[in-house]
């Protein structure tokens, strides 16, 4: 007679208001595509939501849940307990706190099951305590309102992080990544490269692939030299670097790079840093409840009023505006 077999994982995605459905979805795919072509149901999964209802996504799109929150803490003690969560959310995750559900992750973590967070997830993991001192990825747009609020998390724009039972990645198709590396740690490269076929990629990315394009890319800019700079004063946000600094680490003269920077970005190298400052800044202000006046200090203006000034100049409108607008904006469009 032969032995029936048996599943390797039990998954819960927890869903979160808001929450994104291409890394939801690319997640769910990649074991439905590792289960038809191992032939068996090797991974299962359900959904929960805080309170058993149907949640809408960020694309407006509603989705109905298996269990509650309730059932999930009791499942904890019992035969249905997950081997797996999974917490899936998106945009406005800063504005989703639950002491319940910060407790069940701790729980959960503590009798040994892996948790895992999809896009924005990482600030719900962090919210829980569960990112001390841990490596963890989330998405690049949220990357600085995440490092502000939760310094003691060891945050990197990688596609996603695995650190002691805890994974983490960035959403979008990086989620498809994380699971394929899942699916390899289980049964191995042979299936994973069957599950890539199905889907239509042409390779696994790593862990620590880039989330964003290049610079060159992104920007359209092919001089090395003005790449190197905007680099450097990406990497000084919060203490900007002189012009003269920054002429002595590219090895060039204050003329040349205003030169370059003409030639290149259309405008001087002091107006491109001070708009990418306040690029940071706009980001602080969405993702974060961070005062005002802490958000200059971040993104390096002396005074708030000169930030709020240099803000207005380029937004055509003041920070609190932008801050306003943005809870306007929570219920997702229709």
């Amino acid at each position: 007679m032969t032995k029936p077999l048996t599943p390797k994982r039990s998954l819960v995605f927890f869903l979160v208001p808001n929450f994104s459905m291409l890394p939801f979805a690319a997640a769910i795919e990649a074991l439905r595509i590792a289960n038809r072509m191992l032939g068996y149901q090797a991974y299962s999964w359900r959904l929960a939501s805080v309170d058993g209802q149907k949640v809408i996504s960020s694309s407006g799109i509603a989705m109905e849940v298996d269990s509650a929150l309730a059932d999930e803490r009791k499942a904890l003690g019992g035969a249905t307990r997950p081997s797996m969560v999974l917490v899936c959310s998106g945009i406005y995750v800063e504005d989703f706190q639950n002491k319940s559900v910060n407790a069940w992750l701790r729980e959960a973590h503590n009798r040994g099951v892996a948790i895992g967070s999809l896009c924005t997830g990482a600030h719900i993991l962090a919210s829980a305590g569960l990112l001390n001192g841990k490596r963890c990825a989330i998405h690049w747009e949220n990357l600085p309102g995440f490092s502000e609020a939760f310094p003691q998390a060891d945050v990197y724009a990688d596609l996603y992080e695995i650190d002691s039972n805890i994974y983490t990645c960035a959403g979008g198709t990086a989620s498809l990544d994380m699971m394929l590396n899942l699916i390899d740690e289980d049964f191995g490269e042979n299936l994973v490269n069957r599950v890539c076929e199905q889907a239509l990629t042409d390779r696994v990315r790593g862990s620590h692939d880039r989330q964003r394009l290049p610079l060159r890319a992104r920007l359209g800019v092919q001089n090395a030299k003005v790449l190197q700079i905007i680099e450097l004063m990406e990497a000084n946000l919060a203490e900007p670097l002189s012009l003269i600094d920054i002429a002595d680490s590219a090895g060039l003269s204050r003329r040349q790079i205003e030169r370059l920077f003409r030639q290149e970005m259309g405008r001087s190298p002091a107006r491109y840093y001070l708009e990418i400052r306040l690029d940071r800044a706009r980001h602080l202000l969405v993702q974060s409840a961070m005062p005002v006046v802490e958000v200059a200090v971040a993104c390096g203006f002396v005074s708030a009023s000169h930030f709020s000034k240099c803000y207005r100049e380029l937004y055509n409108r003041s920070p609190q505006q932008e801050r306003a607008d943005r809870k306007l904006t929570l219920q997702p469009a229709r």
